[in-house]
């Protein structure tokens, strides 16, 4: 058989239930133990940050990641890098959003921390995906890296700031939006040409809008049936949901692992 390159993301794809109460359905553990019994090559595909992403990488017995939506590379247990977004961009954001009296954060390294001017962010969105420090007067123009930006305004406030057209972003909650790279084939393709493999031999698994740019035709894409329809639309296999054997069975139909398919 040949050796595939296969690249996973981790919400809604390989974790169900949530970022609270998510799990790995057993039947995928199963799938990825038998995938790597035969040689393939397994990796992390995900928007989260490496800090956020290296204990499910771990926990799973992977060696290789691609995070921070594309901009972090890790390869053998070891980070190559994590490149931040373009600085006068995110500066640029930072300072409208000051102007429409709108709460921010910002990840400044890799850690479960991001960085606040004062407690706004943490009152409008309660949220505890991070961790929230304030650091009264922060400035972002004095910070050496900006690796992601957190926007606190309802949607659609996003439509309505000038700075962020040229910036990457994603929502996933109803209080804020997160500004990060989404460009996981940029990622995929760099540890690829790492090990000198074809493109032609990767196989990708992904659920949500930020899996869209990994969703090309230089190799094949798998779609969750729990994903979104414009993911699906450019699959070329779309399996049962995250929680329905969803990896398994596109892992039997494909014949990457013996087995049937299950319900």
């Amino acid at each position: 058989m040949t050796r595939r390159y296969i690249f996973f993301d981790i919400d809604g794809t390989l974790l169900t239930g949530g970022y609270e109460n998510g799990y790995v359905p057993e039947s995928a553990k199963e799938a990825i133990r038998e995938l790597r019994a035969a040689g393939h090559f397994l990796a992390i595909a995900t928007g989260r940050s490496h800090a956020m992403a290296v204990g499910h990488m771990r926990r799973l017995g992977f060696e290789n990641m691609v995070s921070d939506g594309g901009y972090g590379i890790t390869i053998e247990n070891r980070l190559l890098g994590i490149r931040p977004l373009q600085k006068e961009q995110a500066v640029a954001l930072i300072r409208e959003c000051d102007k429409k009296d709108i709460p921010w954060g910002l990840q400044l390294d890799d850690s479960d921390t991001r960085f606040a001017p004062d407690g706004r962010f943490y009152a409008c969105t309660k949220d505890t995906y991070l961790k929230t420090q304030v650091v009264p007067g922060l400035r972002p123009e004095e910070q050496e890296y900006i690796f992601k930006m957190y926007i606190a305004c309802e949607y659609p406030c996003e439509y309505s700031l000038e700075a962020l057209k040229p910036l990457p972003w994603c929502r996933y909650h109803d209080s804020y939006f997160f500004v990060e790279p989404t460009y996981k084939d940029v990622g995929i393709r760099t540890i690829m040409d790492y090990f000198h493999a074809d493109y032609r031999d990767v196989i990708v698994f992904g659920d949500a809008e930020n899996d869209l740019s990994m969703f090309t035709d230089d190799w094949l894409k798998v779609a969750m049936g729990n994903a979104v329809p414009a993911l699906k639309a450019k699959a070329d296999l779309v399996t049962s949901d995250v929680d329905k054997h969803g990896i398994y069975n596109a892992c039997v139909k494909l014949g990457l692992i013996n087995g049937e398919e299950r319900s």
